[in-house]
């Protein structure tokens, strides 16, 4: 297949171009090259073949241009992140949700109707949560008087008690808690709207925790394992928020490409007007200090300091998982924990 990656330059994106090639598929990439993934204004280095078009996903006439003899789309290309404050709201909508539907608009024109879309965990909120009396529950928004006691965990909204966390899967409604979640589940529902009005086909990844080389490094809208790797690059002790013991599901970056290649090979076959969608996650269950730990270990140190800090866009446990993308398209992680975090502690970011 001919397949234009959007994003493909960035750090998930250039991945999944790699797996793409060695695949055997044609791949062109559009990426805008922006400045809070490519600070030094220069792309990674691409498969020979692969070509790189330096664009605006939001840019209508580059879309239609990169569109011409592609056979499918799998589109990266977002802000990512929980960014710093509302004042990146505009920056948010614009680049996702704006970008996600004049690239659909051009494919439905263009006739392009295979798309692989990343989405992310952030759009389910807190994850699955059980209390003992009560059964399944979800929890309402952390409030700032309880974080900054430290109490940390989601209290049961009916009595008030404690709630054991669990995985979450597909079904899960959405719960979308900041600006970046909301673009996040905006696009998926844009292509889903997409795929009924003109027949397309839609498969929709949501990534939990992912981490790997080539993450970009010192940016606030990089992933807490990116934060942790740039402080110890530094010479600076991993900074842990509230008391270290979220729960996440770490992925690597080279399980998320090949979820993307299953989903490629999968997407063409699924009924016209249909939309799925899958999480991927690694299925091992860590904390934020699990991870923080792990990778000071293997770096040499310093050691990582719990500091009590929160940031109230953030949940507190979001497992996956991940069984139906295992069991309909027949995906595996191959990079466990130990192996994928002692890589990572020696790995170059992005700079």
């Amino acid at each position: 297949m001919e397949i234009l990656v959007t994003g493909g330059a960035g750090f998930i994106g250039s991945a999944v171009v790699r797996e793409l090639v060695a695949a055997g598929h044609g791949v062109r990439v559009l990426d805008a090259l922006l400045p809070a993934v490519h600070p030094s204004g220069r792309a990674p280095d691409l498969p020979e073949g692969c070509e790189l078009v330096h664009g605006d996903v939001r840019d209508a006439g580059v879309v239609e241009r990169v569109l011409a003899g592609v056979d499918a789309v799998c589109h990266q290309a977002a802000m990512v992140g929980l960014g710093l404050d509302l004042d990146d709201a505009p920056q948010y909508v614009g680049c996702n949700d704006l970008g996600t539907s004049v690239l659909l608009a051009a494919m439905a024109r263009q006739g392009v109707r295979q798309l692989v879309l990343a989405g992310s965990m952030v759009v389910y909120g807190e994850g699955r949560y059980r209390c003992p009396e009560h059964g399944p529950v979800a929890p309402g928004p952390r409030r700032p008087a309880d974080l900054d006691a430290g109490r940390f965990e989601p209290p049961c909204p009916c009595c008030g008690g404690e709630l054991l966390p669990g995985l979450v899967d597909e079904e899960a409604p959405g719960d979308p808690r900041n600006v970046y979640a909301v673009t996040k589940l905006a696009q998926e529902q844009l292509a889903s709207a997409w795929a009924r009005a003109c027949q397309g086909k839609v498969l929709t990844l949501r990534y939990h925790n992912v981490y790997g080389p080539g993450m970009p490094r010192n940016t606030p809208y990089a992933g807490v394992a990116s934060l942790f790797r740039s402080a110890l690059a530094r010479g600076e002790a991993p900074r842990v928020f509230e008391d270290g013991r979220q729960r996440r599901d770490f992925v690597h970056v080279a399980d998320v490409a090949s979820a993307n290649l299953a989903a490629l090979a999968a997407v063409g076959a699924r009924a016209p007007g249909s939309s799925r969608v899958y999480n991927v996650g690694s299925g091992s269950v860590r904390t934020v200090g699990e991870m923080a730990s792990a990778l000071a270990a293997g770096y040499g140190g310093p050691e990582p300091v719990v500091t009590g800090e929160y940031r109230l866009g953030d949940v507190r446990h979001i497992t996956a998982d991940s069984g139906r993308l295992r069991a309909e398209l027949g995906w595996r992680p191959r990079v466990p924990f130990e192996a994928g975090m002692a890589e990572f502690a020696l790995a170059a970011l992005r700079c």
